[in-house]
């Protein structure tokens, strides 16, 4: 839209007569576009709600119809495929949603290369599509999206929002726009007892402030979780989960790189190894990701540890490649869990030693009964020293933890 001084209407001469087109929207237009934008701004980045004061909160219209083609022939982009329709240019497909920044931004652009036409008609229809999907997701099929990275070792953890949509289509939508952050952005290194301390600590808070309020009050139930941390701290935010809510976790595969589950091509089971005497420190090793020998248990917790081991006959860093095989792991740990305590008893504590990948990390925190289980003591292997070393610890009901 141009606003030329004093442009009220467009006019040309065809057909021996004087056409004029004004600039007023007709009612049923402006009720079809406030309801494509869902009364946000459509200008790409700036999705302003345009029906309420950011400052006051009071309701108001702040909303400007800013034409694509210009109302103006002298406008910043012209008539364009109007040129001979003028009537037309008040119609919805010429016509976007926005607030008074953004509208004047368009339209100071007098050559209209930056603002092209093409790059308007692109935003309104990649907003519009966006609407689309979000408000029309049926309930069971939203979920909401929870990011969780943390430093492991010298690497940072960035996950990429949009890849991890595609992995959730077309099973699951994500509820909101915006997924749920986690992550502290600590620059300390998971080899200090400092850090192991902080990440803890923000995880069980950043829970508390941001999913609890989800769970008890937000109408959709469901959490979709893609994480990139150490296992200890991954336990820890299943545990915090449980298994009573709705959760779908998911693992970063590294050919192809990608978060969508794969399909399981040949026949896959969980070898489960008890030891011969019960009477030391109750050890449960997941050796699934890499190989782990006894003797760095032993040099742990002593000569006479009792090592339950989970592994595979070839353990290797991208066996997990199918949700059934994250199922079966879940299901093996619930029986396995119960097992060691049966024989170590439930004030004992468990000693875990894991090299697993991150889904199994969660899931196995998600198994775990707040109420039942033995405490965890949980260890991560130290890279400068290549040795196990204790990181966190998991009792009780962490939600009733300060």
């Amino acid at each position: 839209m141009s606003r030329l001084s004093g442009m009220t209407c467009a006019r040309w001469i065809g057909a021996g007569m004087v056409k004029e087109v004004t600039r007023h929207v007709k009612s049923p237009v402006e009720r079809e576009l406030w309801a494509r934008a869902a009364g946000r701004c459509q200008f790409s980045g700036c999705n302003k709600r345009l029906f309420k004061s950011s400052v006051t909160q009071e309701t108001v219209n702040l909303s400007q119809k800013a034409h694509i083609y210009s109302f103006s022939e002298k406008g910043p982009r012209g008539w364009g495929p109007f040129k001979l329709k003028l009537h037309n240019l008040n119609d919805i497909s010429n016509l976007m949603l926005m607030c008074h920044g953004c509208h004047t931004a368009i339209d100071q652009d007098d050559s209209g290369e930056r603002y092209s036409a093409e790059l308007l008609i692109s935003w309104k229809a990649a907003h519009e599509q966006r609407v689309e999907i979000v408000t029309g997701i049926t309930p069971d099929k939203k979920s909401h999206v929870i990011l969780y990275g943390a430093n492991i070792s010298s690497e940072k953890s960035p996950i990429d929002y949009h890849s991890c949509i595609e992995a959730m289509f077309p099973h699951w939508y994500p509820a909101s726009e915006n997924p749920v952050r986690l992550s502290m952005g600590s620059e300390l290194k998971d080899r200090s007892p400092e850090y192991w301390s902080a990440e803890s600590h923000h995880l069980t808070q950043s829970f508390k402030r941001k999913i609890l309020p989800l769970i008890e009050d937000d109408a959709c139930k469901n959490f979709s979780v893609f994480s990139l941390a150490p296992q200890p701290l991954l336990m820890q935010l299943g545990a915090l989960f449980t298994d009573k809510i709705s959760v779908e976790t998911y693992q970063l595969h590294r050919e192809p790189k990608s978060w969508q589950w794969q399909e399981q091509d040949d026949e896959f089971s969980y070898i489960i190894e008890q030891p011969s005497n019960f009477q030391g420190p109750a050890a449960l090793v997941l050796a699934l990701s890499d190989h782990i020998s006894n003797d760095r248990i032993h040099s742990v917790l002593g000569d006479n540890a009792a090592i339950w081991k989970v592994t595979l006959a070839n353990p290797h860093n991208n066996f997990m490649r199918s949700k059934h095989q994250l199922y079966l792991f879940m299901k093996e740990m619930r029986t396995l869990l119960v097992d060691i305590k049966k024989h170590h008893g439930r004030d004992a504590p468990l000693h875990i030693f894991p090299a697993m990948p991150v889904s199994c990390a969660v899931e196995l925190g998600r198994v775990r009964m707040p109420k039942a289980d033995m405490p965890w003591i949980i260890f991560d292997h130290d890279i400068s020293t290549q040795t196990f070393v204790e990181s966190i610890r998991i009792e009780g009901d962490l939600h009733e933890q300060k």
